[in-house]
């Protein structure tokens, strides 16, 4: 078959009835194409299916221009700027690999593919700037966040209310022999996660208020780009807790090790979620610009 180039140019213009402020006009005067090259080829198989160059492509995807009243405040109070805010979950632990309930133990350690996926994040990024990065002090996360954030000036910042959720006699057994020996619990972990309960103590509620500590310390931080690197559960809970999900919403949401989620989040505090587990760059040479 045929192979060949196609190029794409499309102009951008806006109309009397838009409604845009002086910023938003300065940058689409700045901006006033976009052009999209699609390489294909069905013939040589040396030559990659697709090739993609954009430029300017935000204006060609119809990317948000603002938002209110997206969820409720994470902070009460109004912060200084508007902030974005990139989570990543931590590479591939031991405990992952042996199939073990993790929880907020820390002897499960960043295994050479997890330092790995951590090395992939830190070349995704490389094109982001972040004033501050925060992070879990548990082992796994804080190798991850370490591998990520090497080479900076600023230093890492650790917060507890960014560790794992506590699974009290669940940790550190594989998830086949907590079955076994607890299946009550251990169902309710996995089937009812917000009624999971060990001797009244519900660890993922306290996670909701664990999350919703974590985000106003995060929010009222100077700067206005963000870096959060922990674990799959908290996780779970910023991003519920951002979009107003309760804990029953707990298994709604999935990350993978690795995986790249971003908020934006206004001046009242109101989170607006642009992606969520971005892993593109774990199978290529993938970066993020946004």
């Amino acid at each position: 078959m045929n192979s060949g180039v196609l190029t794409l140019t499309t102009f951008l213009c806006s109309s009397s009835s838009s409604v845009y402020d002086s910023k938003r006009l300065a940058n689409l005067h700045n901006r006033s194409y976009a052009t999209l090259t699609v390489q294909c080829s069905n013939s040589n198989p040396d030559m990659p299916l697709i090739t993609e160059n954009f430029q300017n492509d935000g204006y060609m995807t119809g990317g948000a221009y603002d938002f209110q009243k997206a969820t409720t405040s994470l902070t009460n109070q109004s912060i200084s700027s508007s902030k974005k805010v990139t989570l990543v979950r931590h590479g591939l632990s031991s405990w992952n690999e042996e199939g073990r309930v993790q929880g907020s133990s820390n002897l499960s350690v960043l295994t050479e593919t997890g330092v790995k996926q951590a090395e992939r994040c830190r070349k995704a990024l490389a094109k982001i700037y972040f004033d501050q990065c925060f992070s879990s002090p548990i082992s796994r996360a804080k190798s991850t966040a370490e591998v990520i954030w090497h080479g900076k000036k600023e230093p890492l910042v650790f917060l507890d209310s960014l560790k794992e959720a506590h699974l009290f006699y669940l940790e550190g057994m594989k998830n086949v022999d907590a079955k076994d020996r607890y299946p009550k619990e251990y169902t309710a972990w996995r089937e009812d996660p917000s009624n999971f309960n060990v001797n009244g103590i519900y660890p993922v509620r306290k996670l909701w208020g664990t999350a919703r500590e974590a985000w106003r310390e995060i929010l009222l931080s100077p700067g206005e780009s963000f870096l959060i690197v922990t674990h799959k559960s908290i996780l779970r809970a910023l991003i519920c807790t951002a979009l107003g999900l309760p804990p029953e919403r707990f298994r709604a949401i999935d990350v993978n090790n690795g995986g790249i989620s971003v908020f934006n989040f206004n001046k009242r505090g109101e989170a607006m979620l642009q992606s969520l587990n971005m892993t593109a760059h774990m199978y290529s040479d993938h970066f993020y610009l946004y």
